[in-house]
C-alpha cells in the first residue's frame, strides 16, 4: 500500500499586492512521515510557501489540502519582537488555547528534546541566540504537530546544537518541512528536495538525499544546455538556407518557407534551461583612515550556568587585525558585541572618532520602518557617494529599483542580509563587528563574502558558527569567551 499522502499542493497560484506571481501553478505532494528539504533563491518565496501550509495566507487560484486536517507547528528563523520580554512558561503558553495543566511538565521534556537546560522564570530576551533559536525548535514540538515546518533552524546554533538537531530529525516520526542553506546539515536526513525557483515560480520535486539532488540537477542542466547548443547550431544552419533559398524563384521559395517553419517549430521547442541562482557580485568594503588601535579589551562578561562571570583579558585590536569571538550558546558572544558596539562594556572600549559598521544576527541594526532606499541613504556618512553610485552597490546585493520603496521588514530574511552589507559597503568602517553575518544567506553568496572581509583594511571582530566560512577568513587572533 503506497505511503499516504499528508499535504498537496494542486495548481497553487499566489501573488501579493503589486501583483508579481510568487508561485504559478504549483502542484506538488509530501508524503507522511517524509523529511523534505525546500529550497529556493533567496526571495523565491519559501517562507510565503510556508505561511500558505499554515493558512495564513491563502492562494488567489488552486487548492492546498491538509489529510485529516492534520495539525501543523512551526519553528521561525527568528523570534518576535512581541515575545522577547515574556518568560519562558509565559512564552509557550501562547501554543495553547487553552493553557494544560501540566504546562510545566510540558516544557521540561520539549527542553530537553532541544537539549536546552534554562529556568522558566527567564525571560526570553536573556536568552542567546542560540538559545531562542532552540526555544523556537521547542515551541513548535510542544504542540506535537503532525507536520513540523522549520525555517533555518541551525542559524545561531554551535556544532553540538547542529548535531542534537540532526539526531533529533532522524529519529523523529512525522513529517518534517525543512529551509536551510546548511548543506551538511540538510544531507544527514533529507529524503528528497521540493525546488521553488524564484525565475519561473513553479516548483520541482527531486527524490534522494541532499547532495545526490544536487548533483542530479547540475546533470540535468549540463544535458539541457547541450542539447540547446545542438538546437541553435541547427537553428543558425536553417535560418542561413531560408535566407538564401529565399531569394530563389519557384521550388527554392517553397524549401526556404518550409524550413522557415521548422525554424520557428525548434526555436519553440528549445529547452527551458533552469536559471541558477544569481550571485552577488564580488564587492570591497572601503575603510576609514584609523590609528593602529580600533579597540582595546581588558576584561570580559561571559555566562555560566546562566550566572555572570567577569575574567580579565588582554587584547587589543588594531588595523588590519582579525579577531574570532567563539564559545558555545549561551556563553555571551552576541551580548558581548553588543556591549562594545553601545559602549556599555566595563572592559572593551572602541578608540574614540572610529567608525563602527554593525551586522546583528538579529538584524536590530536595521530599522524596519524605513523604506530600502532610505536604509541605504542613512548607511552614507560620506558626501562623495552619490545616489547613483548607492543604486548601484545595492544593486550587486541583489537589492535592485523594485525593491526600492518596500519597507525593510518585508524583505526575506536573506535579503535583510545582503542590504545589511550593502550598508557596510556604504558606511566605510574603521572597525566591524560581525555577529553570524552569513545567517540566512545563500550559501553561494558566501565566499565572496568571506573574501571581502579578508580584504578590509580596517580591524574585524567576528563571530559565527559556520566552521566552513570561518576556515575561510584569515584570523590573527582568537577570544575564547569559555576559556578567557
Amino acid at each position: 500500500m503506497a505511503e499516504e499522502v499528508i499535504l498537496r499542493f494542486d495548481e497553487v497560484y499566489f501573488e501579493y499586492a503589486y501583483k508579481k506571481p510568487l508561485l504559478d501553478e504549483v502542484s506538488f505532494s509530501v508524503r507522511k512521515g517524509s523529511k523534505i528539504t525546500l529550497m529556493g533563491q533567496n526571495g523565491s518565496g519559501k517562507t510565503t510557501l510556508f505561511n500558505l501550509i499554515q493558512g495564513i495566507e491563502k492562494p488567489q487560484k488552486g487548492k492546498i489540502s491538509v489529510t485529516n486536517d492534520a495539525s501543523i507547528g512551526i519553528a521561525r528563523q527568528v523570534m518576535d519582537q512581541e515575545n522577547l520580554d515574556l518568560t519562558i512558561e509565559d512564552y509557550f503558553s501562547k501554543a495553547f488555547a487553552q493553557v494544560p495543566g501540566n504546562i510545566k511538565s510540558r516544557i521540561s521534556k520539549v527542553l530537553e528534546a532541544v537539549n536546552l537546560v534554562i529556568p522558566i522564570e527567564r525571560k526570553v530576551r536573556e536568552m542567546s541566540g542560540g538559545q531562542q533559536a532552540r526555544l523556537l525548535l521547542a515551541y513548535a514540538l510542544i504542540q506535537d504537530p503532525d507536520i513540523l515546518l522549520l525555517d533555518e533552524p541551525t542559524n545561531n546554533l554551535d556544532q553540538d546544537g547542529i548535531d542534537h538537531l540532526i539526531t533529533f530529525l532522524v529519529m523523529y516520526e512525522k513529517t518534517v518541512i525543512v529551509i536551510s542553506h546548511d548543506a551538511d546539515f540538510l544531507n544527514c536526513f533529507t529524503d528528497g528536495v521540493v525546488y521553488l525557483d524564484v525565475f519561473t515560480h513553479k516548483i520541482e520535486t527531486y527524490v534522494g538525499d541532499y547532495y545526490s539532488v544536487v548533483e542530479e540537477i547540475s546533470k540535468r542542466i549540463e544535458r539541457e544546455q547541450m542539447e540547446n547548443a545542438r538546437a541553435q547550431k541547427l537553428i543558425q544552419d536553417r535560418k542561413e538556407k531560408v535566407n538564401f533559398f529565399s531569394h530563389k524563384g519557384g521550388k527554392m521559395r517553397k524549401l526556404a518557407k518550409k524550413l522557415k517553419e521548422e525554424t520557428e517549430e525548434l526555436e519553440d521547442n528549445m529547452v527551458d534551461v533552469r536559471r541558477e541562482d544569481r550571485t552577488i557580485r564580488s564587492f570591497e568594503i572601503p575603510a576609514q583612515d584609523i590609528k593602529t588601535e580600533a579597540v582595546t579589551i581588558t576584561s570580559v562578561l561571559s555566562f555560566y550556568n546562566h550566572l555572570p562571570l567577569l575574567k580579565e583579558a588582554d587584547v587589543v585590536v588594531r588595523k588590519r587585525t582579525h579577531l574570532l569571538v567563539t564559545g558555545p550558546n549561551g556563553i555571551g558572544k552576541s551580548t558581548f558585541l553588543k556591549s562594545i558596539v553601545g559602549g556599555t562594556a566595563d572592559g572593551a572600549k572602541i578608540v574614540h572618532g572610529v567608525r563602527v559598521g554593525y551586522y546583528s544576527q538579529d538584524f536590530s541594526q536595521l530599522d524596519y520602518n524605513d523604506t530600502v532606499f532610505n536604509s541605504l541613504k542613512s548607511a552614507i556618512l560620506d558626501d562623495d557617494i552619490s545616489e547613483q553610485e548607492m543604486r548601484s552597490t545595492a544593486a550587486g546585493f541583489l537589492i535592485t529599483g523594485n525593491l526600492m520603496e518596500n519597507k525593510v521588514g518585508t524583505l526575506s530574511e536573506g535579503q535583510k542580509g545582503l542590504l545589511s552589507f550593502a550598508r557596510l559597503v556604504l558606511m566605510r568602517p574603521g572597525l566591524l563587528i560581525l555577529d553570524e553575518p552569513t545567517n540566512h544567506i545563500n550559501f553561494r553568496h558566501i565566499p565572496i563574502i568571506a573574501e571581502a572581509i579578508n580584504e578590509f583594511e580596517g580591524a574585524i571582530i567576528l563571530v559565527s558558527h559556520m566552521p566552513d566560512f570561518v576556515k575561510q577568513i584569515k584570523f590573527d587572533e582568537t577570544l575564547d569567551l569559555g576559556k578567557v
